[in-house]
């Protein structure tokens, strides 16, 4: 068969895998050990290593991405941290600079002890990056779009250049999915994710997801994987199945959401800029339609009365002050004092990530019901 689509190939994760009983839903094998005879090991001896309801989702992941395999973790940063620890003492990272401050904490506050290096760069300027590459360089971290500025790098081009330089290649997609942006079409190494949120979509379960370009770095996460121990949880991974299901047609909407409420946010007097990226006024606009399909369903906007963004947070009815993204319900976030707050000051500010810059992920509402409750809550920051 032809390769699926991506919106046939998420609807069929896991599906028909039941050779037992055949169920169409894959079983939750709520299980640590199995029982196996003699000193005879089956696939499955302990559930840390592989277990039969997670086995499927991280296939129909690697499926998803063009990758040679996927291993699946307790939460996005513990992807992340599997990625890091790919890499050994005295080897340099550079990355987005505007990236989940998350990513920036692990790596200052944990990985700086073990002796790795990192450069923060702003990696839509392929110059810069490469002036940031050092002997020891061994991979590039790249945001794109860039959380929570949004800003689009280069995929094709940063390749090039770390193909140059002997470097991986690491895409966090998160904000995208393989449904708006494949980075492995591109070149890249790994694809990580926090599947905690479009993929599994309803803000429910904890869970992420780094996926390999060739088989020789998935089995080294996989290994990874089973000796460090942060793996998802049979019952979490039963539920990212079913939340993928229906990617397609949250995102779609979710993306229809965005756009309109992007562009009510461009001509609202409380509001001074607007980043999204299916806005002609966005920088990255062009580039990003070049290597996407579609600007997702993120968008940051700046207050023109930046004091005021307690009470805009507190005075929206349907959108949830909360700071995760890409579930069924509409959040909104203040990225200077919570995302993001890892970032020294100096720094923060530096970026653009300033008092009064929220982060909205727009949700299933109605359109309609959205757009009023900004439009009464953005009148008490006026």
């Amino acid at each position: 068969m032809e390769r699926l689509h991506p919106e046939s190939t998420v609807v069929h994760i896991g599906v028909g895998q039941d050779s037992q009983y055949g169920a169409v839903s894959t079983p939750i094998f709520q299980t640590v050990t199995y029982q196996h005879p003699g000193e005879e090991l089956g696939r499955y001896d302990y559930s840390r290593t592989e277990n039969p309801t997670r086995t499927p989702l991280a296939e129909g992941l690697a499926t998803l991405e063009g990758g040679a395999g996927a291993s699946l973790f307790s939460s996005g940063m513990a992807a992340i941290t599997a990625l890091f620890h790919l890499l050994k003492s005295g080897d340099h990272v550079i990355l987005t600079n505007d990236l989940y401050g998350g990513t920036y904490r692990v790596l200052v506050d944990v990985f700086d002890h073990f002796g790795l290096t990192y450069t923060f760069v702003d990696t839509r300027d392929v110059r810069a990056v490469e002036n940031a590459i050092r002997p020891e360089s061994r991979l590039l971290f790249v945001e794109t779009p860039s959380n929570p500025l949004l800003m689009i790098s280069d995929l094709a081009a940063l390749r090039r250049l770390t193909d140059e330089h002997d470097m991986w290649f690491a895409v966090d997609n998160t904000f995208m999915t393989a449904l708006r942006q494949r980075p492995m079409d591109f070149g890249a190494d790994f694809v990580v994710y926090s599947v905690t949120k479009y993929l599994s979509g309803h803000n429910d379960v904890l869970a992420g997801a780094l996926v390999s370009r060739d088989a020789e770095l998935a089995q080294r996460v996989a290994e990874l994987a089973n000796a460090t121990g942060g793996v998802l949880a049979p019952f979490d991974a039963w539920l990212v199945m079913r939340g993928i299901k229906t990617l397609a047609v949250r995102l779609d909407r979710q993306e229809q959401n965005a756009r309109r409420l992007a562009s009510f946010l461009v001509e609202h007097p409380a509001v001074a800029q607007v980043y999204y990226p299916a806005l002609d006024g966005h920088p990255g606009a062009q580039r990003h339609r070049q290597q996407s399909s579609g600007p997702g369903a993120m968008i940051s906007f700046q207050l023109k009365n930046p004091a005021r963004y307690t009470h805009l947070m507190n005075d929206l009815n349907l959108v949830l002050p909360a700071v995760s993204l890409g579930g069924t319900e509409s959040l909104i976030t203040h990225p200077y004092s919570e995302t993001h707050r890892e970032f020294p000051e100096p720094m923060r500010r530096a970026l653009g990530i300033v008092p009064g810059l929220m982060r909205f992920s727009a949700g299933l509402e109605n359109i309609d019901d959205l757009v009023a409750d900004f439009d009464q809550a953005l009148k008490g920051t006026i």
